[in-house]
């Protein structure tokens, strides 16, 4: 198995290697699933199994990832200016707690060099979208993803607004009402201006796990006003539970994985019951079962996205869930993967 290969080199490395032979993909004969199709803020999917943000950062494996069997790929964090991130070591594993800390800092090669690999892509080998964020040294953050916002829509099919990540000082106060409701309608404004009257890619915005009491009803309410599309939930945690075992535990970052899956789960819940269907909802954290996929569905979302998972279960796992959410849906005498969706909500008020 190539995660089991992959595991004795140090973990940046071992990404890099990962990555290179993502490139390399030969195409995978995928079985069509009518039942697991999905829609995602009007975007068509083959079924709701996609690449989280994080792993394809500078978009260079992106057709190779989707031939390997992902209905859609996020590249990025993408910032204006290339930026290294912060100094090594700023990847750990955590493989007794089946996690990763990471506190990479939005390393990548810069917006412009990012559009021009995007600018070549086969549009219709699969969904791409992009992460955008701000450089760390920025003056003006808002005009930082507006920028990301100008020159990626027109190359992609959905854009997510990061001001989640815990490892760029001071971006989570982004997901405060004063300073998140200037910035989206910011981006909405620029979004228009930029694709005229040609289809707008969709906006989402990807939310921290770490909320305070009851700051979502303050995202949700500010993300409905702003008109965007959808919402990510979520990103990586700072919390540190007493459970976790591995001597990396302490390592400042975000931490990913097996552990953010409860958490970052019943947040997706709370926001699709406030949401109520007007946004589109993607599920994130922990995902690394055909089960846990079906929950964070049955918990509102309308697809979902992995990462860690991917570390410890190699690309099989895009395959393996797939097969038992055809099962999951017939076990629960459903026909397609849509009335699935928030089907935990509609239980609670049966």
């Amino acid at each position: 198995m190539l995660a089991e290969l992959l595991r004795p080199l140090p973990p940046e490395r071992a990404h890099a290697l990962a990555l290179a032979l993502a490139r390399m993909a030969p195409p995978i004969p995928r079985r069509t699933r009518p039942r697991l199709a999905t829609r995602l803020a009007g975007l068509a999917l083959p079924h709701p199994v996609g690449l989280a943000a994080g792993f394809d950062k500078n978009a260079e494996a992106f057709a190779g990832l989707l031939r390997l069997g992902f209905a859609f790929v996020e590249v990025g964090t993408v910032t204006p200016r290339p930026q290294a991130g912060n100094p090594p070591p700023r990847l750990f594993r955590l493989v007794e707690d089946r996690a990763l800390v990471n506190r990479m800092g939005f390393n990548n090669d810069g917006l412009e060099a990012v559009a021009a690999r995007l600018a070549r892509r086969d549009r219709a080998a699969g969904v791409v979208g992009a992460n955008i964020g701000v450089n760390r040294d920025s003056d003006d953050p808002i005009a930082d993803y507006v920028l990301g916002i100008e020159r990626l829509a027109p190359l992609v099919d959905y854009l997510v607004v990061n001001v989640s990540s815990p490892n760029t000082p001071g971006l989570r106060d982004w997901q405060r009402p004063e300073r998140l409701a200037p910035l989206l309608a910011t981006l909405m404004r620029g979004l228009r201006e930029r694709v005229g009257s040609g289809r707008r890619p969709p906006l989402f915005l990807k939310i921290a796990p770490d909320l305070e009491n009851g700051q979502e009803a303050t995202i949700v309410a500010t993300a409905l006003e702003a008109g965007i599309d959808g919402l990510v939930i979520s990103n990586t945690t700072t919390a540190r539970p007493e459970s976790l075992r591995s001597p990396f535990k302490r390592e400042v970052g975000g931490l990913s994985g097996d552990p953010l899956f409860a958490p970052s789960t019943e947040l997706l819940r709370r926001v699709a019951a406030r949401v109520r269907g007007r946004l589109a909802l993607v599920g994130v954290g922990g995902i690394d079962s055909p089960e846990r996929a079906y929950a964070k569905i049955r918990a509102g979302a309308s697809a979902v996205q992995l990462y860690t998972g991917l570390v410890y279960e190699g690309p099989r796992l895009v395959r393996r869930i797939l097969d038992g959410l055809e099962r999951l849906l017939d076990r629960d005498r459903l026909e397609r993967l849509e009335d699935a969706i928030g089907l935990d909500l509609r239980d609670r008020h049966d």
